[in-house]
């Protein structure tokens, strides 16, 4: 049965998004939009009911039972950016302009490269003389393709997305400007949403300084790749502060020479709340390479304090 209000397209994205809910929300949910008329005995059945009986899809992602969580992790799944603070109203928009083909996503960007062109950052040999070596080129290409991602940025050859980041991948982000704030996220989607949204929603661009103190590694006992680097924080011409990131990468043992990042502790400290003394033209890393190992607790990274 054609659904009485919404367009092929829109029928699917939401009978995907409406996956996401628990059982009983969508049941509950089917009471709502059904008016109790339809007793669904099945998930299916009860999306069907939903799709059949929605005027539009606005009218339907309003509903309250249609969390604002739940159309948060739809989006992040399609890879689509949007900040995490997005109120329901702008997630909704993001979602009828992605139905619309107004948007193209990381994901979508994912699967069309070819097999052979994997992700440069990916892919890294790991000199067990050098680590040092390896941190470099992971950070060129790390800052090259997400400040590719800001609006007026210079396009990258590479593919933003969650592919390069483990599954249950981590990320601690400190920032202290006028008050000190932390957040954290799990998820490859998560962490990979969050640092694009810096750079593509809030405009920055990060100038990592890759020589002297500005870059140390090291690895752990485990295995652990730990890179750290210093560097500039910019919003058009201004620079905005310092920043300093620790990342833990690890090799994917069914893909030789394949690292991904598992961790990523991040900390931006703007201008106003800089100590006396501090430069942002040369940010260094304070930590040495046995430091950065102790770091390492053996389950995660231990994040800094802003």
């Amino acid at each position: 049965m054609a659904s009485l209000g919404l367009s092929e397209k829109e029928q699917a994205g939401c009978r995907e998004l409406l996956e996401f809910l628990e059982t009983a929300e969508l049941i509950a949910l089917t009471d709502t939009v059904t008016n109790r008329l339809v007793h669904p005995e099945s998930r299916q059945e009860a999306i069907h009911a939903v799709l059949v009986y929605s005027q539009s899809v606005e009218e339907l992602l309003k509903r309250r039972k249609v969390y604002r969580e739940i159309i948060f992790k739809y989006l992040a799944a399609q890879g689509i950016p949007v900040s995490p603070s997005s109120d329901k109203h702008v997630l909704i928009d993001r979602v009828k302009q992605y139905w619309s083909g107004q948007l193209t996503t990381c994901a979508s960007e994912s699967r069309e490269r070819k097999p052979h062109a994997e992700s440069h950052g990916e892919r890294r040999k790991l000199p067990e003389d050098d680590i040092h070596d390896l941190g470099e080129e992971f950070c060129q290409w790390f800052f090259e393709i997400l400040n590719s991602q800001h609006p007026l940025g210079v396009k990258s050859e590479g593919r933003w997305g969650p592919q390069h980041f483990w599954e249950d991948a981590k990320m601690k982000f400190c920032y202290n400007t006028l008050e000190k704030n932390r957040e954290e996220y799990v998820g490859a989607e998560m962490v990979s949403l969050r640092l694009l949204s810096l750079v593509k929603e809030e405009c920055l661009l990060f100038n990592p300084n890759l020589h002297g103190n500005g870059l140390k590694c090291a690895m752990s006992r485990h295995g652990l790749v730990l890179v750290a680097v210093a560097g500039t924080v910019h919003r058009d011409n201004v620079c905005l502060g310092i920043f300093e990131q620790i990342f833990g990468l690890i090799s994917c043992p069914i893909m030789e020479n394949t690292w991904k990042i598992k961790v990523v502790n991040l900390k931006i400290v703007g201008q106003n709340a800089l100590e006396p003394g501090m430069q942002t033209e040369k940010p260094s890393i304070k930590y040495e390479a046995n430091q950065l190992q102790e770091l390492y607790d053996g389950k995660e990274l231990t994040v800094f304090e802003p």
